[in-house]
């Protein structure tokens, strides 16, 4: 006959071990540890899905664009812009290096805790750590425009119109550097509002990219300052400068 006893244990066991886990969980110290762990958890993946497809944070590592954006600013950028959304004169746009602009990209190592902290605190948007391989300009032409520095009145002109850059500080000229230029479809042409401070599409004609942006290293439109808070500010693309611009 079978000994039925051998395969009784197990089956007194398994309530034993529910038994201990409710005992377990209903500790209140546990149950708040588990329920932290499950926030931060979902919190995270939210954090990095928000990150991948809607907005990102960056900071503002250079004078490049003064007074409109301060070194170490942070802003919001919509990553929904261009591929939804078309970028417009007058976006403020944050991008990838094109190929050249940034110079000698720094190859410095981080030892695998910061970098691993780096991660998770930029996941949550607490930091950027690659704001400085991103740019940050001012479009001023889009596909099939026109531009030109500048008319007998010292501004820039689209498409045959000259613009009254608002956003300009008031001592600064729209441009010191002479150019005519057409924009290749799928492409802008930016520059800083920073005029004589601003490494932008004017200084790069020289490299393949021949200094336009193209929709394919755009990251978004930059559309929040939010830090410091005392900069806290929509940012504007200014439409009153452009509404005169005819199409291409």
């Amino acid at each position: 006959m079978t000994d039925l006893g051998q395969f009784s244990s197990p089956t007194r066991k398994a309530p034993r071990r529910r038994s201990k886990w409710r005992r377990f969980r209903k500790n209140i110290f546990v149950s708040f540890f588990i329920d932290l762990l499950v926030i931060a958890g979902t919190a995270l993946v939210l954090s990095l899905l928000i990150k991948t497809f809607l907005i990102r944070s960056f900071f503002i590592p250079s004078g490049s664009m003064l007074e409109t954006l301060q070194i170490d600013d942070r802003i919001i950028v919509n990553e929904l812009v261009p591929d939804v959304v078309p970028l417009e004169r007058g976006d403020v746009v944050v991008f990838k290096d094109p190929g050249g602009w940034l110079g000698t990209v720094d190859e410095t190592r981080v030892d695998p805790v910061t970098a691993a902290t780096d991660w998770v605190l930029s996941a949550f948007g607490i930091t950027a750590p690659d704001s400085s391989q991103h740019l940050v300009k001012r479009v001023i032409g889009v596909g099939g425009d026109h531009v030109v520095c500048c008319d007998s009145d010292g501004k820039i002109t689209i498409n045959g119109v000259a613009i009254t850059e608002s956003y300009l500080a008031a001592d600064k000229l729209p441009s010191t550097t002479k150019f005519d230029v057409t924009v290749p479809a799928n492409s802008y042409w930016v520059l800083g509002d920073n005029r004589d401070g601003s490494a932008d599409s004017r200084f790069h004609t020289d490299l393949p990219s021949k200094g336009f942006v193209s929709k394919d290293v755009v990251v978004g439109r930059a559309f929040l300052v939010t830090w410091p808070f005392s900069h806290f500010t929509w940012l504007d693309n200014y439409p009153d400068v452009f509404k005169n611009v005819p199409k291409p």
